[in-house]
């Protein structure tokens, strides 16, 4: 790892930041007015009684710079654990010095160390640059798969479907 980068486990103390690289992420990807996250539904929800999902922050000269949240998935065919990382994101100044590479590095080496059988996510099909990054880092795109999702009142309708 580069003496300039450290990567460590966020704190409760870190909700703040991590709400701003929430924000962050979703300008970049042209979604800020979908997010409606707030300090406390994060606080509750990654350090709470019950964490659904684990982050990590990078450093950059002591500077909180980036950030990955990720969580637990299952394989049925390899019938292991694998990591699934929701969130990757570096600040605008900090890009092009190694962040990226040593946070998705990180999550590989967590993966290995847990016996996960497979680290995956998504990346929006027009965000070529972050195409280019994780296919130089060995990803493989999964073309013939789609993502599915069902949320707000088409999730309370399927929920009370049956």
């Amino acid at each position: 790892m580069t003496t300039d980068i450290n990567i460590r486990l966020a704190t409760p103390e870190d909700v703040p930041t991590i709400l701003a690289f929430i924000q962050g992420l979703a300008e970049y990807e042209k979604l800020a007015d979908q997010v409606v996250a707030t300090e406390d539904n994060l606080k509750h929800t990654l350090f709470g009684d019950k964490r659904y999902a684990e982050v990590v922050i990078a450093e950059y000269n002591q500077q909180a710079a980036g950030f990955a949240l990720f969580f637990h998935n299952y394989s049925t065919f390899l019938a292991k654990p694998g990591i699934y990382l929701e969130d990757l994101f570096v600040l605008p100044d900090f890009r092009g010095k190694g962040l990226g590479k040593v946070l998705l590095s990180y999550l590989a080496k967590l993966a290995v160390e847990r016996d996960c059988g497979r680290l995956e996510w998504s990346v929006l099909d027009w965000n070529q640059p972050a195409i280019d990054f994780y296919q130089a880092q060995g990803a493989t795109m999964l073309h013939d798969w789609r993502i599915n999702r069902v949320t707000g009142e088409n999730l309370k309708a399927l929920a009370q479907s049956v």
